[in-house]
């Protein structure tokens, strides 16, 4: 069976039943969480800050980052798997274009782009099928494109494996759990790929768990 059926109708499954609480979540309401959404608000405001032209979006959720987006003035499109997210999102903001889709497929492949952004998603794909997202990309951008994400990543294994400890230890079994299952990458992979695909990087942390990845596509 395609990998990709399996996960997008797992995922699909959880944040379709996470989206009407998804808010109250990214607001510290719930505990386990509290230090991965930490400045959450802030967060968004920077990668909107920092974006520029035309921009694509992956993983809108409830389609907050999209919000900040536009409060720069910029044209933004939306990808989002999730159909109730998209649901919330688009009631929020019905000027905007949100699209069915994920990282690896989606409907704006032939249009050139400025900057492409996301927040809390990256970490849903393989690193190999991040490599195979970012090569996407880099056709999509422009020279001097940049892509932006704040995501949850480590400086190493070790790092990585510290977290699950200190979250076992602290009785956070839902966080423990996802730090296990989902496709956590560490510093030095996510920047050989970027690398590897002709980018530019910088590396921001904004929290205990998130940093923000900053990646510019040289001019060729």
């Amino acid at each position: 069976m395609n990998r990709w059926y399996v996960v997008e109708r797992k995922f699909n499954e959880l944040f379709d039943r996470w989206s009407a609480n998804y808010d109250h979540t990214v607001s510290g309401a719930d505990i386990e969480y509290r230090e991965v959404f930490k400045s959450y608000d802030d967060i968004l405001q920077l990668i909107a800050f920092r974006t520029h032209g035309r921009v694509i979006e992956f993983g809108v959720g409830t389609g907050n980052l999209t919000k900040e987006v536009i409060k720069q003035g910029h044209h933004i499109k939306g990808v989002e798997p999730s159909k109730n997210m998209r649901v919330i999102a688009q009631r929020k903001l019905p000027q905007v274009i949100i699209e069915d889709g994920h990282f690896l497929d989606f409907p704006f492949m032939d249009d050139q782009v400025d900057t492409v952004i996301s927040s809390y998603a990256f970490h849903h794909i393989t690193d190999k099928e991040k490599d195979q997202s970012i090569d996407l990309y880099k056709n999509m951008l422009n020279d001097g494109g940049r892509i932006i994400f704040a995501d949850t990543i480590f400086i190493d294994k070790v790092s990585h494996e510290k977290a699950i400890r200190k979250a076992e230890d602290q009785a956070y079994h839902r966080l423990a759990k996802d730090l296990q299952t989902e496709y956590y990458t560490t510093h030095a992979v996510i920047d050989r790929i970027l690398r590897k695909h002709g980018f530019l990087t910088h590396y921001e942390k904004m929290n205990d768990f998130v940093w923000l990845i900053e990646a510019k596509k040289e001019r060729t």
